[in-house]
């Protein structure tokens, strides 16, 4: 029986550590939990986790939340050579820059604010120029990567990386809201979502999208 547990679903950041625990082969339960469902509200879930947010990771002892720790955390501990690792401490910050840059200003400042302000309106406000704003701020951003992609084939030059895992959830999550991507994106994108672990983690956190 397994020790883990992966509780999220039906979101970009509970995507994150599904498609990092099948790259790396890891076996785990998947707990289908959502965002504004009342199950992050639970006594039991509040237990785990008094942040009552989602994705969350149980791996015996530990205690993780935030899609990017988690990541960050699985990639560390059950290494199997598919995700990259940062060999030296200049390598190691680059990730950090990646992954800050990703999270704050493609998912946090503008994605999630067209989201909050737009599909949740209703609980946040709707704000229309908060979202055309957000989109304007999205697709300037994903100019700046496209430019830096032109010239390698990921974000860690010849490394696939948590990085990349982080855009591809934005790229999933733009595509899905119709921000305007450089073709060099979308190429970076129909490549990527090739990947078997990809496709089985959108299998796992989408299932209404396969029919599950």
């Amino acid at each position: 029986m397994t020790s883990m547990t992966i509780w999220g679903t039906g979101t970009p950041r509970s995507f994150r550590p599904i498609w990092v625990a099948e790259e790396l082969g890891i076996e785990y339960e998947h707990r289908a939990i959502g965002p504004r469902t009342g199950e992050t509200q639970t006594p039991e879930y509040q237990r785990l986790n008094r942040k009552q947010k989602i994705p969350f990771l149980q791996d015996g002892e530990i205690k993780i939340s935030e899609s990017v720790a988690i990541c960050r955390y699985l990639r560390e501990k059950y290494s199997n050579g598919s995700i990259y690792q940062p060999d030296s401490p200049v390598a190691l910050a680059k990730e950090d820059e990646w992954c800050c840059y990703i999270y704050g200003e493609l998912d946090e400042t503008s994605l999630y604010v067209m989201r909050r302000h737009g599909d949740l309106g209703g609980i946040y406000g709707d704000c229309p120029e908060a979202v055309a704003s957000s989109r304007g701020y999205a697709e300037k951003h994903f100019g700046v990567i496209a430019e830096l992609l032109a010239t390698r084939e990921y974000l860690m030059a010849d490394h696939f990386s948590v990085p990349d895992i982080l855009l591809m959830s934005c790229l999933d999550w733009a595509v899905a809201y119709e921000v305007a991507l450089p073709q060099g994106l979308l190429d970076y994108h129909a490549r990527l979502s090739q990947r078997p672990a990809y496709l089985s983690a959108m299998q796992i956190n989408y299932p209404d999208l396969f029919g599950g």
